[in-house]
């Protein structure tokens, strides 16, 4: 199982489109593919049609159990998508309640890798979908990833946000035995404004190593899929957005050989 991570301190960046067209594309591919909605918005819950405000059983029920995890229990709350070979363990609202329930709570940091630990055979990629702020869900998905996608939208205000992204890597970096590589993906990219060039510029310049090459431009083609709860390239395989993440997709599973 090779666990990804999709995470940024800013929202509307693409995260939960990442992981949707990644986790997709992987599926077409013959790849058994799970995706983990650690966002009490709940954006890639509703993506396939279930509604975070309403569900009776989530990820948020892996923590009510003082740190460690009922055997059986994450198996239990996956549900199926429109996707063959594409799961979902969905989100609740109640995730938001998490950082005041479990405040002091030992163990917590390491709920998402003791879950998906039980669930080792049964797939071959997880990805997981977080929340933009940092707390108990971010550390979970940073500690159980063996690698980080940070989207960031092709503008200032997401440019900061890739700040604070870094800074909360570094940190997270202290404390594991091992290091968290990364690949910062530049989205929402519009050639046709001096902002987005000036911003995938800026990106170039301060993160030479760690950018991605590429960029995934603007496609209306994203929303119209959630739209219809659809991966993208289920629908749309020629579209811009979607050649994009598949190229995406083809150099982060080259760097994962080279890393092998």
């Amino acid at each position: 199982m090779r666990i990804w991570a999709v995470a940024n301190q800013k929202g509307g960046v693409g995260k939960t489109t990442s992981v949707v067209t990644l986790g997709g594309l992987l599926a077409e591919s013959g790849k058994r593919v799970l995706v983990v909605d650690l966002d009490p918005h709940g954006s890639l819950t509703s993506w396939f049609g279930y509604d975070p405000d309403r569900l009776a059983h989530s990820a948020f029920d892996l923590f009510q159990h003082q740190g460690k995890v009922p055997e059986g229990l994450p198996a239990q709350l996956l549900q199926p998508t429109s996707c063959e070979r594409l799961s979902i363990l969905p989100a609740s609202a109640a995730l938001a309640t998490l950082e005041r329930k479990m405040a002091g709570v030992e163990g917590m940091g390491l709920i998402i890798s003791r879950s998906l630990a039980q669930l080792w055979d049964d797939f071959d990629y997880v990805l997981l979908d977080n929340t933009p702020s940092l707390g108990v869900l971010m550390v979970n998905a940073l500690a159980a990833s063996q690698r980080l996608i940070v989207p960031v939208q092709t503008e200032f205000l997401a440019m900061k946000g890739l700040e604070r992204m870094i800074n909360t890597l570094q940190m997270i970096m202290r404390s594991r035995n091992n290091p968290l590589p990364y690949t910062i993906v530049p989205t929402l990219f519009d050639r046709r404004t001096q902002a987005s060039m000036h911003s995938l510029n800026a990106l170039r310049k301060a993160y030479p190593d760690e950018l991605w090459r590429f960029a995934v431009p603007v496609d209306t083609k994203f929303r119209d899929a959630s739209e219809q709860g659809q991966v993208p390239s289920a629908l749309y395989a020629d579209t811009h957005g979607v050649r994009a993440y598949r190229r995406l997709l083809d150099d982060l599973l080259s760097q994962e050989k080279e890393r092998a």
